[in-house]
């Protein structure tokens, strides 16, 4: 028996939105699989208490792929025509963005358009393809990930993104949503198929930063994800029926509520059951100034030990001056250990470039995670805050230079993050666990704190 125990929808503060996000059904087709895992995920949403003000759908609605344009179209009818039956879409409009199941050709393109019937607002020969909506102080761009006139799948114009953007400067907040993801998810790297082509990469992100976009929301990648570049968030959710995980165990059918308003972006990720799997409030509370601990160099005891679990942030602020010479061999900033075993979590140096190097060893006898943030040239000063994130998967780990505002995740190819890490009982600073010799930090002037 279906539960239909209202769900409680996070509310925004008068004037902000409140929306559902989620992606990826590959269905329209009567009786099959991706039918019956849509309507799961349906089901819930459905259980929201208040309903959302509209809905966001970045592509892959039904699984096309096909060269027969009626067998499209009736894809098409199927899914709005009894699959989303139930949405009244003249109170709770839905808009969507284009996507690989769906236009892979220039005929798909073209049933796309006639179906949808979206604003014809978009570059030229893209109209009905790209578009932009304006809700009051929100201002939300589609953009086409995949333009058959630019090169098919991968391929995204920049132009018409910066100027829509600029024209709209007034907006409070501002959201880009495409197909395919900007940055790597879950370590499923390459470029056209699994994220926008590297050529347009840098540009579509600078764009977004320059213009103070909130957050570019995509999926394509089978999984939830959210990781932050530069104070933009990334985030991917594609769990809204297609029946494949990336990577499977760890993923799960989903779709986000979320509310918008003055004082951040809060969301719930709920999955099948209804159940919260993930949350986020954005841009984070931070601690203040009084809760702050300076850790001694040398090994201590712990301030705190045990779970990390997925509502606990640890910030870091470290500083110190690198050594003259560079130098290719493991330095060690800050390390968690126990009794026996290599160290769970290790922060410190690593290569000739000198990278800030996060090590999650979570499961003994296990490869450990890698997590990559800037590199720390020879002979210079550096001044950086640190977050641990329990609560953002692998981008859960992020940094910024003190002083500065924007936060970026570091570099990642894990599935997973901080949050089932088990903090143990001894910590060292400026060298690793076995003393003044293990892998000790080159440079001088090594200062550390931690709050959390």
């Amino acid at each position: 028996m279906t539960d239909a125990t209202p769900i409680e929808a996070l509310l925004p503060k008068s004037g902000g939105h409140q929306f559902v996000l989620y992606g990826d059904s590959c269905s329209g087709v009567a009786g099959a699989l991706h039918e019956r895992t849509f309507a799961s995920v349906n089901a819930v949403l459905r259980r929201l208490e208040p309903q959302p003000q509209f809905i966001l759908f970045p592509g892959d609605e039904i699984v096309g792929l096909t060269a027969d344009e009626a067998s499209l179209r009736a894809q098409w009818r199927h899914w709005f025509d009894v699959e989303m039956a139930w949405l009244d879409r003249a109170n709770i409009p839905m808009w969507h963005t284009t996507g690989n199941h769906t236009t892979y050709d220039e005929m798909s393109e073209a049933v796309f358009r006639d179906v949808l019937d979206l604003p014809a607002n978009g570059p030229a020969e893209q109209e009905g393809l790209a578009y932009w909506v304006r809700r009051g102080d929100l201002l939300m761009v589609f953009v086409h990930t995949l333009w058959s006139g630019l090169g098919g799948e991968g391929h995204v114009e920049t132009e018409w993104l910066e100027a829509t953007l600029k024209a709209h400067a007034d907006a409070r907040y501002k959201l880009v949503l495409g197909h395919h993801p900007v940055f790597p998810v879950n370590g499923y790297a390459g470029t056209y198929q699994r994220e926008i082509g590297h050529e347009y990469a840098e540009r579509f992100w600078d764009i977004l930063v320059e213009a103070d976009v909130f957050a570019y929301c995509c999926s394509h990648i089978l999984a939830f994800d959210v990781q932050a570049h530069r104070g933009v968030l990334q985030i991917c959710t594609a769990g809204a029926g297609t029946a494949h995980r990336m990577p499977e165990g760890v993923e799960y059918l989903h779709c986000i509520q979320a509310a918008l308003d003055e004082e951040s972006l809060r969301y719930q990720v709920l999955d099948t059951e209804g159940v919260v799997r993930e949350r986020l409030q954005w841009p984070p509370v931070l601690a203040s100034e009084h809760k702050w601990h300076s850790l001694a160099h040398g090994v201590s005891d712990a301030l705190w030990s045990g779970p990390m679990g997925t509502d606990r942030i640890i910030e870091l602020r470290l500083s110190g001056r690198m050594a003259p010479d560079a130098c290719a061999a493991s330095q060690t900033i800050f390390s968690a250990f126990g009794d026996q075993g290599l160290p769970p979590l290790w922060l410190g140096l690593r290569g000739k470039q000198q990278r800030l190097a996060l090590v999650l060893g979570r499961d003994p006898g296990r490869s450990p995670y890698y997590f990559f943030g800037p590199d720390l040239p020879p002979g210079e000063d550096f001044d950086l805050h640190i977050i641990l994130h329990g609560g953002m998967g692998p981008g859960g780990v992020l940094w910024r230079r003190t002083g500065t505002e924007a936060w970026s995740s570091f570099e990642a190819i894990a599935s997973t993050g901080l949050d089932r890490l088990v903090w143990p009982s001894r910590w060292s600073v400026g060298h690793g666990q076995k003393g003044e010799g293990d892998r000790p930090f080159a440079g001088e002037s090594l200062s550390l704190s931690v709050t959390g």
